[in-house]
């Protein structure tokens, strides 16, 4: 596709400012790997906040939207509106005591709950697995849908896309590995501002376009079921011409709004907090403002952010009707090649681009984080001092560059990835939870939660022959039992590693045994105000992506009624917040 004058030096005054924001930072994240990884823990609630939106808008998140959206309606989202429960609990019930805990890494925090061998195994396979493995495979699936940009986009041959990609993740390297997290986090907030902006303007001149005529053209232009919020659950709609893709089945939408939320780990949304949500958390200045950054990008990530992604998805059903299947997601990309004006066009490439390097930037800070911090400090080199271990992070950051575009070549389906990653996590959750709350949970029940769901995945998949969901709920429920079991046929944690950890956390739940073993007194529990303010919580965001939507659709008398419960449910949050202590003094 042909750029104009205007539209490279758009995209060259964008590389330069990323640049130079890294190389600026080059100095503060030096001293040591707190500095490097978390910012100093200095970070303020907005830009910690941010930075969490803008590492989960990738360059892959539109066109996933707009696949959902051709195949299912607005409705479709579901497949990951349901996470929004998972990202508020860790909202209330963790974002402050990450930040409590003091560390560097989530994982830092297994040898700060558990002890022993099978602690030190967990931490250390678990920094390989997540920091080399999983890691690899989300760089890699970012890096498909980057190339799928770049093949509409600029018409580049399959055989060349590669390399445009490797030069991409050359910059990204360049200042993440020299300014750390610190770099990171600012950039986010540049990358994330000229993101969304782009977004907003292409969803404008889109929808204003005289093919789709507006938002009344839009709508008389599509099927009515296609602007529900939400499914038609299991409904037999073959007599009005829909076909099954359309329909959510009753198990499908059980299993995501009542089961993935809390029981599957997946990157962004591990239940709990963890990975670089946690990173996030730990880097801010304190308590108070890790939880307002974990709920400021929950309110983002699911009211703001989507909506000028679904208008776009929906202008794209009617402009190209004839898309194949496997193609809908595409729908986006050729509405910013065919409406975007010189300028614009550069200013919708770097949007893109800058959600893409955002991404990878965290995902290679945060990769590192664990081989340098849970790895190689702890096993490998444990004298290192500060500025060996920095050295050795910007190395490590390199190195997982060149992996993950190895990896990147291997992948041919992103929705197979999204698949795998779901069900390798499928009961996890619960304990990633419960270990804060439930003292008797071990490193066993940490261990055994990791590696049942392969087994039961292996085992659905390829000898029963299922598909998700009823895979999704066979592993769960395997590997519920199987962490339960090795639970109570385990030896607790010491009584001394536990009465150290809950000294430090002050965690609430089922930690009797430990406090009456320290001589204190039964707190009073604050976790019926906790489920209150997230339940509210959760009516008020999802009210107010609903209501969003309704003032966008012009639906004025549904906007009043989501605007009545929003409002009801903040203050109900905010009154209930009042009363109970969240923060140390």
């Amino acid at each position: 596709m042909h750029l104009d004058l205007i539209d490279w030096i758009v995209i060259a005054v964008f590389g330069i400012l990323i640049l130079v924001i890294g190389i600026s930072y080059t100095g503060k994240a030096s001293g040591s790997l707190a500095n490097y990884f978390l910012g100093g823990r200095n970070l303020p609630w907005w830009i910690a906040g941010t930075s969490m939106v803008a590492t989960t808008f990738a360059a892959d998140t539109p066109l996933a939207v707009t696949e959902l959206v051709a195949q299912s309606g607005i409705a479709g989202n579901w497949l990951w509106w349901n996470m929004l429960l998972g990202g508020l609990l860790t909202t209330f019930f963790f974002a402050r005591l990450w930040r409590r805990a003091g560390i560097i890494t989530d994982l830092e925090f297994i040898e700060m709950r558990y002890s022993g061998k099978a602690a030190s195994f967990l931490r250390g396979f678990r920094s390989i697995y997540l920091g080399i493995f999983m890691n690899s495979l989300i760089i890699g699936w970012v890096n498909v849908a980057l190339m799928s940009i770049i093949e509409v986009f600029f018409e580049v041959p399959k055989s060349e896309q590669l390399l445009y990609v490797g030069l991409a993740m050359v910059v990204v390297v360049a200042y993440s590995s020299l300014s750390g997290l610190l770099g990171v986090a600012i950039t986010d907030v540049v990358q994330f501002t000229i993101a969304i902006i782009g977004c907003i303007v292409l969803a404008v001149l889109v929808v204003n376009s005289e093919q789709v005529g507006g938002i009344t053209g839009l709508k008389e232009k599509l099927p009515g079921w296609s602007l529900n919020y939400f499914p038609n659950i299991g409904a037999d709609t073959s007599a009005a011409g829909i076909a099954e893709t359309l329909i959510l089945s009753v198990g499908a939408f059980l299993a995501y709004t009542t089961m993935q939320w809390w029981a599957s780990w997946y990157p962004g949304n591990e239940p709990g907090g963890g990975g670089y949500i946690a990173q996030r958390m730990m880097s801010t200045k304190d308590e108070k403002h890790a939880l307002y950054a974990t709920l400021f990008f929950q309110i983002a990530h699911y009211c703001l952010r989507p909506w000028p992604w679904i208008l776009v998805a929906l202008s794209a059903v009617v402009l190209y009707p004839d898309l194949p299947e496997a193609d809908k997601r595409l729908g986006f990309v050729m509405a910013m090649k065919d409406f975007l004006p010189p300028g614009l066009k550069g200013l919708l490439l770097i949007a893109f681009f800058a959600a893409y390097m955002s991404t990878i930037s965290t995902q290679l800070n945060w990769g590192a984080s664990y081989i340098i911090n849970d790895l190689y400090a702890r096993f490998i080199k444990p004298d290192a001092g500060q500025k060996q271990l920095v050295n050795a992070s910007r190395l490590t950051t390199l190195l997982l560059m060149v992996f993950s575009l190895a990896v990147t070549t291997q992948i041919n389906s992103i929705s197979g990835v999204w698949a795998f990653i779901m069900e390798a996590g499928a009961g996890l959750g619960l304990v990633l939870i419960l270990r804060w709350y439930w003292w008797r949970i071990n490193a066993w029940s940490e261990i055994v939660a990791t590696i049942a769901p392969f087994i039961a995945y292996g085992t659905s998949k390829y000898v029963l022959g299922w598909e998700f969901p009823d895979s999704f709920f066979l592993t769960v429920g395997f590997t519920t039992l199987a962490w339960l079991m090795a639970t109570y046929v385990t030896a607790p944690v010491p009584l001394a590693k536990l009465q150290a950890f809950y000294e430090k956390i002050k965690p609430e739940g089922a930690w009797r045994p430990i406090r009456k073993s320290l001589d204190l007194p039964q707190p009073k529990s604050k976790v019926y105000h906790l489920l209150v303010a997230w339940a509210a919580a959760v009516v008020m965001v999802y009210s107010s992506l609903f209501l969003i939507g309704d003032l966008i659709f012009q639906n004025y008398s549904r906007f009043a009624i989501w605007l009545a419960v929003a409002v009801v449910a903040l203050l109900v949050m905010v009154t209930v917040s009042k009363r109970i202590k969240f923060f140390e003094d």
